[in-house]
């Protein structure tokens, strides 16, 4: 006789069976909001194209496909997946697009991702620019520890500065907080907050939260200062807005000079055990996977610090040198530039995909540790478009 235990025990195991069938389904702007909360839009350098190259944001996505290059292989290899979401790092797209007739490689490929409904994805210099990016990545592999940014950027940081019932400060704080104010370095809720006397006469056609009309009013009050990124600064003015208890909200916008610590080109650290020149470049080149390492003239040093760059990063080797860094590991090195060590420094040049290979790596830690039941796969199309003899 069928018992109604054994009816449950079916029931479960199918429940069980069809759940884990069926595949985590989310819409394209839920992924692409994690990343930029990471990797904003904002910190991408001006000549960049990061963001979503083709594609809607409501777009439901099955599946993503994670590569360096978004090439033609790589697309055919998302239509061959089931995937109808390539995440690159470098834009597919860096400058207008006047015709689509497929007489280059980025036509086609922009052309037969749309028609297989495949949106596009690219954080490229943005990716670059945080603390927890493409250097930290580079760092990560060459077993670098004390990591900052090599040189971090300046005019991105601002203040705000507010006056509130000093029974409300704590709600405004949160507030601020919540919308992305108020860290410093790995601190965050940072703020700083003084007591005083404010005074206002509420006007005709006023609806005062506390005092009359007419009259003048003096009420205990919180100044509260956070410092902000630039480019939060519409985000945070709508939640002191509507955080705030009062009709007319009394601010202040301050530009400052100061650098982002946590923001900026490269990366510096130090290795734990000092090594040799030629250790630690034969190091590099197996961590790396480089088919070759060009370098200038050896110091005889030790090295101890080191300065990272993932792509072209000659612009930063003053930075290098006024860090202390022994070894700069970074690419395309133009001939002349290699002059400039002057037996300062090492130049390491491993090669522009050799130097940004684990990106691919880094996009997939992001996104599982946030979607970790999405079908997610790493691409196995070396878009390497060098070889080496």
């Amino acid at each position: 006789m069928f018992s109604l235990l054994n009816f449950y025990l079916l029931r479960s195991i199918f429940y069980f069976v069809n759940s884990s069938d069926t595949r985590h389904v989310m819409k394209l702007r839920q992924i692409t909001d994690h990343i930029e909360s990471i990797a904003p839009l904002a910190y991408q350098e001006s000549y960049d194209n990061a963001g979503l190259i083709c594609g809607h944001p409501d777009m439901e996505i099955t599946g993503a496909l994670i590569c360096l290059d978004s090439t033609e292989d790589v697309i055919d290899e998302a239509i061959s997946l089931g995937c109808n979401l390539v995440i690159a790092h470098h834009p597919i797209v860096f400058s207008g697009l006047k015709k689509f007739n497929g007489k280059n490689y980025v036509e086609r490929v922009i052309m037969k991702a749309i028609k297989n409904d495949i949106a596009i994805y690219a954080a490229h210099t943005n990716l670059d620019s945080v603390s927890n990016g493409v250097n930290a990545k580079i760092s990560e592999k060459l077993g670098l520890s004390n990591c900052r940014i090599l040189s971090p950027i300046k005019n991105n940081l601002k203040k705000l500065i507010t006056f509130c019932p000093s029974d409300k400060a704590a709600d405004v704080r949160l507030a601020l907080f919540e919308a992305g104010a108020g860290n410093i370095g790995n601190y965050s809720e940072c703020s700083f907050n003084s007591d005083g006397i404010g005074t206002f006469k509420a006007g005709n056609d006023t609806n005062p939260y506390v005092g009359e009309q007419g009259v003048q009013h003096q009420e205990k009050e919180t100044k509260i200062e956070v410092i902000y990124p630039a480019f939060l600064e519409g985000r945070l003015l709508k939640a002191l807005f509507t955080a705030h208890p009062y009709e007319e909200v009394a601010y202040d916008l301050i530009a400052l000079s100061n650098t982002h610590q946590q923001v900026g080109a490269g990366m510096v650290g130090e290795l734990e055990v000092e090594c040799s020149e030629m250790e630690f470049l034969t190091k590099v080149k197996e961590k790396m996977k480089a088919g070759v390492v060009r370098y200038t003239h050896l110091t005889g040093k030790k090295v101890k610090t080191v300065a990272v760059c993932g792509g072209s990063g000659s612009f930063l080797l003053k930075d290098a040198i006024q860090n202390g860094a022994d070894v700069f590991v970074t690419a395309d090195f133009k001939y002349h530039q290699f002059f400039d060590a002057e037996n300062r420094i090492v130049i390491a040049d491993i090669g522009h995909f050799e130097s940004e290979q684990y990106t691919s790596e880094l996009f997939y830690e992001i996104l599982k540790k946030k979607f970790n039941t999405f079908a997610l796969h790493l691409s196995k199309i070396n878009t390497n478009p060098i070889n080496y003899l």
